[in-house]
């Protein structure tokens, strides 16, 4: 009897060694894990500011190509440059949507940035016999670009999500973190484009020169090209080798589960984008036609400064997250931007008159659509899905959301161009925006869930949902994947 009673006690001794030893590897490993969620997330918000710059550069050039080509540049060359970029995003947000959670996100990673450093080499060296057969060329580059451009969407959303999720600290912060990496970096590199833009110009002495648009398109291959070193080694999220299906999704479960989400997600990022793109272009528009005399340069320079409203927007939308919540924020942010929206609309003749005080109150109006949905459709169109299908969804939203930025930059101009006279036409589209932004307001509230903030919470429902409904989830996971295929 003592002696069994002494083994018992030894086992449990043992036992409790190995636990203590277990928690202390754990504790070991936590400041090595949240590094190296930092530096995911770091990487990818570099990826989204280099996709920003090489977005937006192209906006500042067109005026360029309109001197300097005038036998090729065309309204309607113009509207492709613009729309292959566009149209490239789409295809390679679905894409690689699938292709994260298919395979990794790792490859994802990799592919993507192969794909956009490829579209802007071949963009900065477009030529051909004649000045339609270059920007021939520079059309499908950019196109090429758009497609990995498109990639870095749900690639880097999702990493950014789920290397904040490593420790509990970062997860604490994930609204902000996530905010810095996604839309702050996306809009940084926008207000980067134009300061490149005009330190390049006046390199050139502010004349209309070749070498202008071909470097300031050059510029962009070098951050993509710097982080590739980092982006190669980087390793699949703990939330992604652990809940990975490598088998056959199960398409229509998925689809009886998260249709609401989805549907609020996809068409929230629908109505943001609907309104903050034609808005975002036609901001030079509206400078130019209030200042009809000012030169390339200075238009260029009045875009830079309302672009720089984004970031205060960003910033505050980010603390905004974590502290009342991703829906709450977003709809908080729809309703505001609608309302400022509106004064501007009703008022807009008086306020134009102060040229100052319309940057001011159209930078305000930005700012308003990023601190809301600008921030919160990365993260809300993230953690409403389960890992396994992080990617795909992610990528299905961020694709319609940029559909009706192609919509909404086709019909506002014509919306606009119907009135008879500008100014009635401008007041027109921001009345029709703000609208728009106050219907993205209700289908937040009501069609977005509210989530845990630890992802393993619904990862885990989502894993026993499908159990209860026949599914097998004996290779559930990457590392059982490995692990059965080592076996074997």
């Amino acid at each position: 009897m003592a002696t069994s009673r002494n083994d018992s006690l030894m086992k449990m001794e043992d036992s409790k060694e190995q636990i203590s030893q277990t928690d202390w590897d754990t504790e070991q490993r936590k400041p090595e894990k949240k590094r190296s969620g930092v530096l995911n997330v770091v990487v990818s918000g570099l990826a989204l500011f280099s996709d920003g710059y090489n977005a937006q550069i192209i906006g500042y050039m067109e005026p360029l190509f309109s001197v300097l080509y005038m036998d090729g540049m065309s309204s309607t060359i113009k509207s492709r440059l613009s729309n292959s970029y566009l149209i490239g995003e789409i295809f390679g947000m679905l894409f690689f949507g699938v292709l994260i959670d298919r395979i990794g996100r790792r490859t994802g990673i990799i592919a993507a940035t192969a794909f956009l450093i490829l579209g802007v080499v071949l963009a900065t060296a477009s030529h051909g016999k004649s000045q339609l057969g270059m920007f021939w060329m520079m059309i499908v580059a950019r196109g090429i670009a758009g497609f990995g451009a498109g990639g870095e969407y749900p690639v880097c959303a999702t990493s950014a999500t789920e290397a904040a999720d490593e420790t509990i600290d970062l997860r604490k912060r994930r609204g902000f973190l996530v905010a810095l990496t996604t839309d702050f970096a996306i809009d940084l590199g926008f207000v980067a484009a134009g300061l490149i833009a005009l330190i390049v110009l006046a390199c050139y002495s502010q004349q209309d020169s070749e070498g202008v648009w071909r470097v300031t398109f050059g510029l962009g291959i070098v951050l993509p090209i710097s982080i590739c070193f980092f982006r190669v080694r980087m390793v699949n999220s703990t939330q992604y080798q652990k809940h990975a299906i490598k088998s056959q999704y199960p398409y229509g479960l998925v689809l009886r589960r998260y249709w609401k989400p989805m549907l609020g997600t996809s068409m929230a990022w629908f109505c943001y984008d609907f309104v903050t793109y034609p808005f975002g272009l036609f901001s030079s528009t509206i400078i130019e036609q209030l200042n009809p005399n000012n030169t390339t340069f200075q238009n260029i320079g009045y875009g830079t400064v309302i672009n720089c409203f984004y970031l205060p927007g960003c910033l505050i939308g980010g603390i905004l997250m974590d502290r009342i919540g991703r829906k709450q924020n977003m709809t908080l942010g729809f309703m505001l931007w609608g309302i400022w929206g509106f004064i501007l609309g009703a008022a807009l003749h008086p306020i134009q008159s102060v040229f100052p005080l319309f940057i001011v109150m159209y930078g305000i109006f930005q700012a308003l659509g990023e601190m809301g949905p600008g921030v919160s459709t990365f993260l809300c169109a993230s953690e409403s899905f389960p890992t396994p299908l992080r990617g795909h969804f992610l990528g299905f939203a961020a694709a319609v959301g940029k559909a009706g930025a192609s919509i909404g930059t086709e019909v506002f101009t014509p919306i606009q161009n119907s009135f008879d006279t500008t100014a009635k036409g401008q007041q027109a589209v921001f009345l029709i925006g703000a609208a728009f932004t106050m219907v993205g307001g209700i289908l937040s509230w009501f069609l977005i869930p509210d989530m845990s903030r630890e992802l393993e919470t619904e990862d885990s429902k989502f894993k026993a949902y499908l159990e209860e409904n026949g599914y097998d989830i004996s290779s559930y996971g990457e590392a059982l994947v490995v692990n059965a295929r080592a076996s074997t």
